[in-house]
């Protein structure tokens, strides 16, 4: 009996593309929807702002696996938003960024199964935990420690980005559970941080940087498609525009991001 030539690298292209196309035909219409439904004019000025921000935060994010939270909300901050909506805006848009540079990162072979897998629940939950604490406390309190957050973030960034990263299999299967609950829970409360602790925290106890980034990056859509939801319903959606303009330059970078 003949058994047809199944050609998997031509199958997962076509599924990355028929998902891509959903993906953004989701955002196309989450997007129009708010438009339709705003109580205010298009700001065209926060849109572009907006849109340069999730280009730039995303270049960051998919080419070192981190940095997009930290990144945008910072950014937007420094635009005089508030706290809340800055991280329910970015969280929003993540969900369609990260999809984005998720698949791009499967069309690439840059997802590890067994990695991708331990970090999906334990980062969920985290996700649920960090966005529960962070509707509990009031914007005028949160902002200077939320600035102070980020601030250090950053620099922990600049730390980690200059050590000497040594792969080390014996390590490379201990504590990932635990860095994916407390990634996704200082992503949810300080509107960053999922890429900068779980990516720089398996690259230091010895996974391979490719696979690494490119399941953390996957990983982190399903994170943030629950952070996402539950600030939609609990915070709302406020500046849709931010959301879109996030959304637009974040999906046009991701493939370039990745493959960088």
């Amino acid at each position: 009996m003949h058994v047809p030539h199944i050609n998997v690298e031509k199958t997962v292209h076509r599924l990355v593309l028929a998902l891509a196309f959903i993906l953004a035909f989701a955002a196309l219409m989450l997007v129009a929807y708010w438009a339709y439904t705003a109580n205010h004019p298009f700001d065209r000025r926060m849109f572009f702002m907006a849109a340069a921000i999730g280009i730039f935060a995303q270049l960051v994010d998919g080419a070192l696996g981190m940095a997009y939270g930290v990144t945008a909300t910072t950014l937007l901050l420094s635009n005089g938003l508030p706290p809340a909506i800055c991280t329910g805006a970015v969280h929003i848009a993540e969900i369609f960024t990260t999809g984005a540079s998720g698949l791009s990162h499967l069309r690439m072979g840059n997802i590890k199964k067994s990695l991708f897998y331990k970090l999906l629940i334990p980062g969920s939950l985290g996700a649920i935990a960090g966005v529960y604490i962070f509707t509990q406390i009031d914007g005028k309190e949160l902002r200077p420690w939320m600035s102070g957050y980020l601030a250090i973030m950053g620099l922990y960034i600049f730390y980690k980005a200059f050590r000497i990263i040594k792969i080390n299999s014996d390590l490379a299967h201990k504590g990932v559970i635990p860095l994916a609950f407390t990634g996704a829970f200082v992503d949810a409360v300080g509107g960053g941080g999922w890429g900068p602790v779980v990516t720089t925290g398996l690259l230091s106890s010895g996974h391979e940087p490719r696979t690494t980034i490119g399941s953390v990056n996957s990983a982190e859509f399903f994170i943030t498609l629950v952070t996402g939801f539950s600030f939609a319903l609990m915070v709302g959606v406020w500046h849709w525009e931010v959301v879109a303009g996030l959304i637009l330059g974040g999906m046009i970078t991701a493939p370039i991001a990745a493959r960088v």
